[in-house]
C-alpha cells in the first residue's frame, strides 16, 4: 500500500525549460545551440547537480568551449536560467489533494544547491515531509544509493513509496531500490488513477 509520493522537481513539480532564457539572452539560433550544448548538456551541469562545482566554477569551465564574444551571454544564462522555474499545471491541485489524503510528501531533486533559492519561491518547502537535494548528498539519480538515502534518512520502507520523475532512467533507478515507479507526462489524473489502482 502506497503511503508516501515522492516527486522529482524538474518537469513535475516546476517547469525546467532553458529555451526560456537562451530566448531572452540570444539574438540568434546559433548562440543559442552553442549555449545551449555547453552548459546545459555539457558535464559541468551534473557536476553542479552533484554539489562538486559551484555556480562561478560552472561558468569558468563551460566559457573555455564558448566564444569569447558571447561570454557576457553565457554568463546571464548560468546566473538566470531559473526564471523558467515556474509550478508545473496542476502541480499545486494534486499535491493539496494527495496531502489531504494523507500521503507523505518528498522531494528528490537532482538540482545545484541554488535549488534553496528558487524552489521556496515557488512552493512552500514546509509542505513536503522531507527533500533531498543531490547537491547536498553528492549523489545523482538514478543512482541507487541516492534512493536508499531518502529511504533511510527518512524512515521510509520503499514499498509504500511511489516515486514520480518525467525521465524513465530515474523511475528505473527507483524502481531497483524497491520503490514503485511512475514516469509523469503532464498528466496528475493519471498518476491519481495510479494511487487508486
Amino acid at each position: 500500500m502506497i503511503k508516501n509520493i515522492i516527486f522529482d522537481m524538474g518537469n513535475v513539480l516546476l517547469d525546467y525549460n532553458p529555451d526560456v532564457i537562451l530566448d531572452q539572452v540570444c539574438d540568434t539560433q546559433e548562440e543559442k545551440q552553442i549555449i545551449k550544448k555547453e552548459l546545459f548538456a555539457g558535464p559541468e551541469w551534473a557536476m553542479g547537480d552533484r554539489g562538486d562545482i559551484t555556480n562561478a566554477e560552472r561558468f569558468d569551465l563551460v566559457k573555455k568551449r564558448v566564444p569569447e564574444n558571447l561570454h557576457d551571454k553565457l554568463r546571464k544564462c548560468v546566473e538566470n536560467w531559473d526564471m523558467c522555474m515556474l509550478p508545473v499545471k496542476g502541480a499545486g491541485e494534486f499535491m493539496a489533494y494527495v496531502k489531504e489524503k494523507g500521503y507523505g510528501l518528498y522531494v528528490l531533486s537532482n538540482a545545484a544547491i541554488e535549488f534553496f533559492q528558487y524552489f521556496p519561491r515557488q512552493i512552500d518547502m514546509d509542505f513536503f515531509d522531507g527533500i533531498v537535494v543531490s547537491a547536498e548528498v553528492h549523489m545523482l539519480k538514478p543512482e541507487i544509493e541516492i534512493y536508499r538515502y531518502l529511504l533511510e534518512s527518512h524512515h521510509l520502507k520503499p514499498q509504500e513509496c511511489l516515486f514520480i520523475d518525467d525521465r524513465e532512467d530515474n523511475v528505473k533507478g527507483a524502481e531497483k531500490a524497491g520503490l514503485k515507479g511512475f514516469v509523469f507526462k503532464e498528466d496528475f489524473d493519471k498518476v491519481k488513477e495510479e494511487l487508486e489502482s
